[in-house]
């Protein structure tokens, strides 16, 4: 059975694009599946091939955070690392808000990425270390619990009121008639949007909301 972790990697510089490829085929367990430069390419890719992670840069035609929830339409468990150079919480609190599980500056050395990408496959989330800070940072500063929980969407308010009461993943899944991966993007996306990082924390946030 093939275990390597199956990359695709979208990028308008096709020097960038072919460095990271080469780096990370160097390194076992990593399968490069495609390559494109735009965010149309990103859509395709993620539609026709579902690659276990999806890297992606924010400045390329097409836009890389306009791209996010287009790719998460035709995919919507694809696994969303952006791998740019953009430093500003703005573009980071965006790109997670939208559905990107991981968020890693260029420059980083091929071991550093490989480490961001195995984490992102196996279902955890990624920022480089050194916007951590000025992500809790802009949290803190983040609206009210009511406004976050207004944030979320239909399906993702379905799957918050069943965790609430103590549904498990699997449970949910059955619930909703869902695919248990596609339960856990919809978790992904719930405690990035409330800023929490717990199930628990996510059913506070949900009650408050509704007490307030």
């Amino acid at each position: 059975m093939d275990t390597r972790i199956r990359v695709a990697i979208v990028d308008d510089h096709p020097l960038f694009r072919e460095g990271v490829t080469r780096s990370l085929s160097e390194i076992d367990g990593f399968e490069i599946v495609a390559e494109g430069s735009s965010g149309t390419d990103a859509v395709r890719i993620a539609r026709t091939l579902q690659p276990d992670v999806l890297l992606m840069d924010i400045s390329m035609p097409g836009g890389g955070l306009e791209a996010i929830p287009a790719v998460l339409d035709v995919a919507p468990s694809q696994r969303i690392v952006m791998l740019t150079v953009s430093e500003t919480s703005e573009d980071v609190t965006t790109a997670l808000a939208r559905g990107a599980v991981g968020y890693v500056l260029k420059g980083v050395g091929a071991l550093t990425l490989a480490d961001a990408i195995r984490t992102v496959a196996a279902g955890d989330g990624y920022v480089a270390p050194t916007l951590s800070a000025r992500l809790i940072s802009a949290r803190t500063e983040m609206p009210g619990k009511s406004a976050l929980v207004a944030s979320l969407t239909p399906r993702e308010m379905e799957v918050l009121e069943l965790v609430a009461v103590g549904m498990s993943n699997k449970h949910v899944a059955i619930e909703l008639d869902l695919q248990e991966k596609t339960v856990k993007h919809h978790m992904t996306q719930i405690l990035t949007k409330l800023g929490v990082t717990n199930r628990t924390e996510a059913a506070m946030a949900l009650r408050d909301a509704r007490q307030t």
